[in-house]
């Protein structure tokens, strides 16, 4: 019997390979040395010393010697940090993206993705049983140190996302947005700096708004962002309000969910009013961007209803409730959301 040919030929006469899914599989690699090093302060002290041996880090960070150059040579094999000799230093990237303190610095953001990490692992299980495989509630209160990684973790992506985002908003001559899900009120404070008259209010549950509260008072906007304990599925909208933003929190809600909200946000709502939802969405095949369409099982590991929806649904979803005027457009890349908003007639 004669060896099968090797590599098969693929419909488009390209020889097809191995390789792409071998990469997919030791993908977790590089996303643990990033984890690790970030964990570490790897990048935060190349910063501080300067081009540096494995015996200066590893003093400096109190870590084991080999084990550290192990993780360092993996850092510059993925192409974080550089090598020459035996000194360390960061990377371009990494001195502005992963180095505490400078204005891009995703460090803190990236704790989200570590904390999620262990459920990746249960894909399985949440296949064949539809259901989230670590309780829902476990970083928005029922574990204090899960809550605060997840609230600071959230801030740190808003501070880098809000610069993109910002500008998008329809928010001149507003009074008082109320942002729904607001999370650690990043975007409030950017908001009302950007627009001075402007009064927000934060609706989230009363562990994370104890955080943002926190994080409000840091950042000098406690005269200008109030937070609102309470659970945004039954918490009246307060009255007053002229826009509502629907910021990177809908994905964990159902369609009848995201449809109650959108009806409260039209009801509580002045005729000329705004709404902004900004979110990660799919086309009508929920296939594309492949980023959305990852994040949705991402959500799923973790919320009951956690998914993501498409532009269409939440175009109709909107419609539904009374708006006009809808348009949605995606943030300037590297950003991976989308914008949309509507306005009450």
């Amino acid at each position: 019997m004669s060896a099968p040919d090797s590599p098969q030929a693929a419909a488009s006469g390209k020889p097809v390979t191995p390789s792409r899914i071998m990469d997919l599989a030791s993908a977790y690699f590089g996303s643990c040395i990033l984890f690790t090093a970030v964990d570490l302060g790897v990048f935060g002290a190349l910063a501080r010393l300067g081009p540096a041996g494995a015996g200066t880090l590893a003093g400096d960070l109190g870590a084991d010697l080999r084990s550290l150059r192990l993780l360092l040579d993996g850092g510059v094999a993925i192409g974080l940090l550089e090598k020459e000799g035996e000194i360390y230093r960061n990377t371009a990237e990494a001195d502005a993206f992963l180095t505490p303190g400078r204005p891009g610095d995703l460090s803190a953001a990236l704790r989200y993705n570590r904390d999620v990490y262990p459920a990746w692992g249960r894909l399985t299980e949440l296949a064949r049983t539809g259901r989230p495989v670590e309780p829902p509630a476990l970083h928005l209160g029922a574990d204090p140190a899960r809550t605060r990684t997840f609230v600071l973790s959230m801030h740190g992506r808003a501070s880098a996302i809000g610069r993109a985002v910002t500008p998008c908003l329809r928010l001149e001559g507003r009074k008082h947005l109320l942002d729904v899900g607001g999370g650690p009120g990043t975007y409030s404070v950017l908001a009302a700096r950007a627009f001075p008259e402007l009064r927000c209010t934060v609706l989230d549950l009363p562990a994370v708004v104890a955080i943002a509260a926190e994080l409000i008072e840091r950042q000098g906007a406690s005269s200008s962002v109030a937070t609102l304990p309470g659970d945004y599925h039954t918490t009246p909208f307060p009255a007053g309000i002229d826009a509502v933003n629907f910021f990177g929190m809908l994905h964990q809600e159902s369609p009848d969910s995201i449809r109650d909200l959108m009806r409260r946000a039209f009801e509580a709502l002045p005729p000329g009013g705004v709404v902004h939802v900004m979110d990660m969405m799919t086309d009508a095949t929920h296939t594309r961007p492949a980023f959305s369409a990852l994040f949705g099982i991402n959500m799923a590991l973790t919320k009951e209803d956690g998914w993501v929806f498409s532009d269409a649904e939440l175009k109709g979803w909107m419609e539904e409730a009374g708006f006009t005027g809808f348009t949605v457009e995606p943030l300037p890349p590297p950003m991976p959301h989308w914008m949309a908003r509507a306005w009450k007639p």
